[in-house]
């Protein structure tokens, strides 16, 4: 039985480079809601499935059409760098500039990506199933998604990693019209360091990496040290660059060999 109202996937016949189109009918969002698939050319099922959580102003066609996220995953299967694994990137909801990935305004932007996505994945023909291992990755806003979602739902992750990551949602205001603060007023709630204390005891193995000319490089620098000070294992990395799409087409790799080294 479906998860959804609706569902419609692109015709096999006209997608390429493996990219697969869907848009559902979301109960968590009470409308409905689009993702891009990359699918590699392998007989295998049961594949791993990566989620990637697109920025502010972007959609589920950041990651493919900005960063070319299906053929950097395709040249590293092709490698052997990686095994074959399923790409997951899904719009956050298209609320406002961005949604921030957790629930407000009455729509549960957090249950679209945890629970709705894989979902999604699963009935659009993607070869993963309920038991394939599954991990989170994002940018800028979709990495405070990555870093909070992975760490409030630590059991469903097998690690997490983000790139140039918004760790407090706050520091959004000056960038959107719709503030993602108005409804929350406990920091445990917006900042990325508190939500990954809270759960830490579940936490999934956790990287992050930020661009040396980057605006948020400041915020990265004092979440690393903050949680190298509680004795929270993870790992940091910094690399030349900006708060860019060259930039996070770059470190995917990171992100994918990351996730192939905790399968």
């Amino acid at each position: 039985m479906s998860k959804f109202h609706t569902i419609q996937v692109s015709i096999p016949r006209f997608e390429q480079d493996g990219l697969r189109y869907v848009t559902v009918k979301s109960n968590a969002l009470g409308q409905r809601a689009d993702l891009s698939l990359f699918l590699p050319d392998v007989v295998e099922r049961n594949l791993p499935l990566v989620i990637l959580l697109h920025g502010i102003y972007s959609s589920h066609w950041g990651w493919s059409y900005c960063a070319g996220a299906h053929r950097t995953a395709a040249r590293l299967i092709a490698k052997g760098e990686i095994p074959p694994l399923v790409l997951a990137m899904p719009s956050d909801g298209l609320w406002g500039d961005g949604s921030g990935y957790f629930s407000h305004h009455g729509k549960d932007f957090d249950r679209w990506i945890v629970d709705e996505v894989p979902a999604a994945a699963r009935e659009a023909g993607a070869p993963v199933s309920d038991s394939s291992p599954c991990f989170i990755a994002g940018l800028s806003m979709g990495g405070f998604g990555a870093l909070s979602l992975g760490a409030r739902f630590g059991g469903k992750f097998q690690a997490i990693s983000a790139h140039s990551s918004v760790t407090d949602l706050r520091e959004l205001d000056q960038v959107v019209e719709e503030s993602l603060v108005s409804e929350l007023c406990r920091g445990e709630d917006v900042e990325v360091l508190q939500m990954i204390l809270r759960h830490r005891e579940t936490l999934p193995p956790t990287r992050f990496d930020c661009g040396l000319d980057d605006r948020l490089l400041s915020a990265n620098r004092e979440l690393h040290r903050s949680l190298e000070e509680e004795g929270v294992e993870h790992v940091y990395e910094e690399f030349s660059g900006g708060h860019e799409w060259s930039y996070w087409e770059r470190h995917l790799v990171d992100t994918l060999r990351f996730f192939a080294e905790h399968l």
